[in-house]
């Protein structure tokens, strides 16, 4: 289960990565949460819809995936982003996936 599972994230990964909001989320379950460091957490798809809706037409993110740690039905990648504000200001984020 894990190798379908690792299979999942990395897509997840590259979606988010294309910007594609909507292939993003079909291959999240209905409950997903988002949960930004010193925000507050985002639940559900169409929070997360409109969440993504609401920072304009950003360019979708650069990031680096440091590891890929799969065990049993557990996944979890973790790395490195930049992404740019609403202002083009870039700005360094960590992020870890768990599935």
């Amino acid at each position: 289960m894990s190798a379908k599972n690792k299979e999942i994230v990395e897509k997840v990964n590259a979606a988010f990565a294309e910007g594609s909001t909507e292939k993003f989320l079909s291959l999240c379950a209905d409950d997903v949460e988002w949960t930004t460091v010193g925000d507050k957490a985002v639940k559900g798809k169409d929070a997360i819809r409109q969440w993504m809706a609401s920072m304009g037409n950003m360019e979708p993110p650069k990031f680096t995936v440091d590891n890929v740690i799969a065990e049993g039905d557990f996944v979890t990648a973790y790395g490195d982003m930049t992404m740019k504000d609403k202002d083009g200001e870039v700005a360094p984020y960590s992020y870890c996936d768990i599935l």
